[in-house]
């Protein structure tokens, strides 16, 4: 249950607690978004490239992340591993991130040592150094990196498998980290070309929130990003997913101990803020569903039936590609994988031919404005929003205003939005079929000896 406080917060603080953020774009077409926060003597700097690995093609899946590895092998004026040990004396610390829609490198530190991160960062927008050696160390990286998180985890083979049948065409149904078999023939010219290809100060967006004076920080960014040259970047082709017309299914082998299964429905995404609005009483449809131990999943099929141990919902609303609503349950003890997935469409159908009550619609919906309400208390999770919008198509001042559309949402348009899209024709179903933990090696095997 949402604490009444949290719940006073999320309905009257949402909008208009914190300064408006300012854009500016560089005459190299680099766009700069800064947000004053004065909080804290500290400031968060992220560089987005609008580049992930949807913009892969076959044969060199993995190429985004892979090159994101690379980033932090040295250019021509900073040597292997300068870059965040420069990070690290002046106090600060850094990372980055690639997703299905783009990639991320970011940095907290001291608001005196911003024009440090700007210059570092612009280094490498420009100078990168891809050396074959170093390559063939970091894809050795990456390829074990991958074994760690998919091959060596069921669930996560659970996951790209649902993904890899929902999408027939949209390439988000390869996974960011790629397949094995492109990692495995993937050359340091691969990387080299999709750095040439993408990163450019016209497809990077920079997002700097903290202490800061907007005109200040805008002035670093024009000695630093703003001596780049703007460059050629591949023209974007309209990336269609045919519509589904059936569900699909989808059956994973592996060691596991219990059944899991993971549903997914598609669904449609953010486009227009003020005129869309099934993606906010999805977001909301999500929430009610599969968001807490208060949700009706949680309370029917864990509480009441003891059918599983472990339910949720998820559904994000900002993407550049087609949405999906997913929803993931781990069997009970004694349950089989069919029965939880029998619960799971029970529940949901429930709700797309009978509706919600408007006390669980307020609930959810005082839920997600909360969790608005306390992203605004971290500097990176503000950067990350505003980041996200501007790199998805959308626009960071829609930030506002999300908070006000999801109020709006009546419980007819959450019946309607569960009842088109939460059906079977959208749906693929992936189903973790437990093998055993610790099956005999075939050499322990003594083969029969004919007479």
């Amino acid at each position: 249950m949402v604490p009444a406080r949290a719940a006073f917060l999320a309905l009257t603080l949402v909008s208009g607690a914190q300064a408006s953020p300012h854009e500016f774009t560089l005459a190299n077409g680099l766009r700069l978004i800064v947000k004053e926060d004065h909080r804290a003597p500290t400031v968060v700097h992220q560089v987005w490239y609008r580049a992930g690995s949807m913009d892969e093609s076959p044969g060199t899946t993995g190429v985004a992340h892979v090159l994101e590895h690379m980033m932090f092998k040295g250019t021509r004026r900073f040597g292997l591993g300068e870059f965040s040990r420069l990070v690290a004396e002046a106090g600060g610390r850094d990372n980055a991130f690639t997703s299905t829609d783009f990639t991320v490198y970011h940095e907290q530190v001291h608001r005196d040592r911003l024009p440090l991160v700007m210059q570092l960062e612009a280094d490498r927008m420009a100078n990168l150094v891809i050396r074959p050696e170093e390559f063939a160390r970091e894809i050795k990286v990456v390829m074990e990196e991958r074994r760690r998180s998919y091959e060596d985890r069921p669930r996560s083979l659970l996951i790209e498998s649902l993904l890899s049948t929902a999408f027939a065409a949209h390439p988000y149904k390869w996974p960011t980290i790629g397949w094995m078999e492109d990692l495995e023939n993937m050359s340091w010219r691969d990387a080299r070309d999709w750095y040439k290809h993408w990163y450019a100060p016209n497809n990077a967006i920079v997002v700097v929130v903290g202490d800061v004076d907007p005109q200040k920080v805008l002035a670093w960014a024009r000695r630093s990003y703003g001596a780049l040259a703007r460059k050629a970047t591949p023209a974007r082709k309209t990336l269609a997913e045919p519509a589904q017309r059936g569900a699909k299914r989808v059956t994973v082998k592996a060691p596991a101990e219990l059944p899991y299964v993971r549903l997914g429905y598609k669904a449609p995404v953010l486009r227009d803020t003020a005129k869309d609005w099934e993606p906010f009483a999805i977001s909301l449809v999500a929430e009610l569903l599969g968001g807490s131990d208060a949700a009706r999943l949680h309370q029917v099929l864990v509480r009441e039936r003891r059918v599983a141990t472990s339910i949720s919902a998820d559904y994000e609303m900002v993407s550049r590609g087609p949405g999906m609503v997913f929803v993931e349950a781990a069997a009970a003890q004694g349950r089989s994988g069919a029965e939880l997935e029998t619960g799971v469409r029970e529940v949901i159908a429930g709700v797309a031919a009978s509706g919600v009550s408007a006390e669980e619609l307020n609930r959810a919906r005082v839920q997600l404005l909360a969790q608005l309400v306390y992203k605004r208390d971290s500097f990176f999770a503000q950067a990350l929003e505003l980041g996200e919008l501007e790199a998805s198509g959308l626009s960071f001042r829609d930030a506002d205003r999300i908070a006000g559309r999801l109020k709006e949402i009546t419980v007819d348009q959450i019946r309607a939005a569960a009842a088109r899209y939460l059906v079977d024709d959208g749906l693929t179903v992936a189903v973790l079929d437990p093998q055993p933990l610790n099956p005999r090696p075939a050499s322990a095997v003594v083969p029969r000896v004919k007479p």
